[in-house]
């Protein structure tokens, strides 16, 4: 199947691709749809979960992100997507850490890299992908990570330069990105997540209220390949005990939710809060 329209996703780390859009991914890209990610770091300081991969705790961040190179493009496999950047190159940017962590005071680390070398980067994949549209984190990087919020701002510059004519030239004709959505997990789910005693949260419930999302794309057909994606990350994702495996045997792990932060909004289509059921709804070509 051949489609005219573009969606291009940037993610901080490998696996950030499949939890929160996977779904999405799969059911464009079975669609026709040219999906292309983004992904700026290797994610060289992950956590490694899975025992029988032990020697990746021993082996250094740059072993490890080798090793997750090949996860993620064993996922994208699942996923039914062949078009995939490093930003700026693999290894260019490590990963950040958490928060707080000393990984953050790493000079290679993704938060701390040049704004304008890292918007450039941006600025030049879009120019030769020329998506329509866009999806990132939100500017809370969605639990806070460092690389998240990195993520987001660098998307966030380099849409408008790149439709800049007198912006940087060289990297190609300029190109205007219709809309722009942020990957969201609506507080409704967190909360029966909480009821079912999958999530323990603190004080604050996190998530966005449900009010705030634009968008819901039922991706319950293809469930299957973005658990199958998932289940390609085994260094950092465990499927087999704790709250993953319990998430995945849930249809509802195929909806994924969006915030409109670019361009029209289609016309409303499902639940209260009329929500798109296409990314595309609103855009001549969609």
């Amino acid at each position: 199947m051949s489609d005219s329209r573009r969606l291009l996703l940037v993610h901080a780390h490998p696996d950030d691709e499949a939890i929160p859009t996977g779904a999405t991914m799969a059911r464009y890209a079975a669609q026709g749809v040219q999906v292309c990610l983004v992904t700026c770091t290797r994610g060289e300081h992950g956590e490694v979960v899975a025992e029988e991969l032990a020697g990746l705790r021993v082996g250094g961040p740059e072993a490890l992100g080798r090793h997750r190179e090949g996860e993620l493009a064993a996922a994208l496999a699942e996923l039914g997507v062949y078009r995939h950047h490093w930003l700026g190159g693999a290894g260019r940017w490590w990963d950040s850490g958490m928060a707080g962590t000393p990984e953050n005071a790493d000079p290679r680390a993704f938060a701390r890299a040049e704004p304008d070398e890292a918007v450039r980067e941006v600025v030049a994949i879009l120019r030769r992908e020329r998506p329509h549209v866009v999806i990132t984190d939100n500017d809370q990087g969605s639990y806070g990570h460092p690389d998240h919020i990195q993520a987001h701002r660098v998307t966030a510059a380099a849409v408008p330069r790149a439709a800049d004519p007198g912006y940087a030239a060289e990297l190609g004709g300029p190109w205007e990105v219709a809309k722009v959505y942020w990957s969201a997990l609506p507080r409704s789910a967190v909360q029966r997540l909480v009821d079912q005693g999958v999530w323990e949260i603190g004080a604050e419930m996190p998530g966005v209220p449900d009010a705030e999302i634009a968008a819901r794309i039922d991706g319950r057909d293809y469930l299957d390949a973005k658990v199958a994606a998932l289940r390609a990350h085994r260094s950092q994702v465990n499927l087999d005990d704790g709250m993953f495996a319990h998430i995945v045997r849930a249809p509802e792990f195929g909806l994924e939710h969006f915030q409109l932060a670019r361009g029209p909004r289609g016309p409303a289509a499902v639940g209260e809060h009329g929500w798109e059921e296409d990314l595309f709804a609103g855009l001549a070509h969609g």
